[in-house]
């Protein structure tokens, strides 16, 4: 199927799911972190919203972090790789991820294709999977796949935001029920607090590492080569293996979490 670039209606939806209450079952609310979840009708893949409170941290600068590849690098202890591999428009480009899944799942991948938009206070980032040529399923990774991913930033003050993350995600296996479960409990609000974190010190951080250089605020600095919606289909998840790691025990991905943190 060929890709479609989000256009404004795409990102007022999102908006709509972060903020609207209706149907989302709360998992977890400890800690200033709350995390939902949402069974969809037509998909076994459930939704799971998360929302924070960042004190001292305005909305532009947790844009500013959540597209500095250079920065994340130094905070996201999950991933392995990320880098950009092109752009479509001035307010869209292709990337890959991988992150690091508790031993002995296997790690995980994508592509997708990410948009943003800054809107008066509020900030939106979405992706979803697609498939680009030069850049197949690798051998050691499951390529998982992005139905719908995206963070809303919403300022409150001069001084403080509110972050939401939204995902829709098919890891592609049939993982066992506790780690479903600990994704909400444990990891998700984990990730929530380690961008904000984060944020709190990326001002510092920035002012020593190229100050000036924001591709995702000024268009004229990016420098991706281009990439045509022709090149990229969306990535379907029935085409691409489905590993059965059902029968991974609780207990040695406790073991390896444990030693990571």
């Amino acid at each position: 199927m060929p890709v479609r670039i989000p256009d404004d209606s795409d990102f007022s939806s999102f908006k709509d799911q972060c903020l609207s209450p209706d149907g989302w079952n709360s998992r977890y609310n400890k800690g200033g972190v709350t995390v939902w979840c949402r069974e969809e009708d037509r998909s076994s893949v459930q939704k799971i919203k998360m929302r924070i409170v960042c004190k001292d941290v305005t909305a532009e600068t947790l844009y500013d972090v959540l597209h500095d590849t250079s920065y994340r690098k130094k905070w996201d202890t999950n991933m392995i790789d990320t880098y950009d591999i092109g752009r479509l428009t001035v307010n869209t480009d292709v990337g890959y991820y991988s992150w690091k899944c508790p031993t002995p799942l296997k790690n995980r991948d994508f592509v997708t294709m990410r948009s943003w938009l800054p809107l008066g206070s509020d900030y939106m980032i979405i992706n979803y999977s697609v498939k680009h040529p030069q850049h197949p399923p690798k051998k050691d990774y499951v390529r998982a796949v992005s139905l719908l991913t995206g963070y809303l930033i919403q300022s409150n003050s001069a001084t403080s935001s509110t972050l939401y993350y939204l995902t829709q995600v098919d890891p592609r296996g049939s993982l066992p029920k506790w780690v479903v479960n600990r994704v909400s409990q444990f990891v998700a609000p984990k990730a929530m607090r380690k961008i904000y974190k984060a944020s709190l010190k990326y001002p510092d951080w920035k002012r020593k590492h190229n100050p000036t250089l924001k591709p995702w605020m000024y268009p004229e600095q990016n420098t991706l080569p281009s990439i045509s919606p022709a090149d990229l289909t969306l990535q379907r998840a029935d085409s691409l293996e489905n590993i059965d790691e059902s029968g991974v025990s609780e207990e040695k991905a406790q073991n390896s979490e444990d030693e990571e943190t």
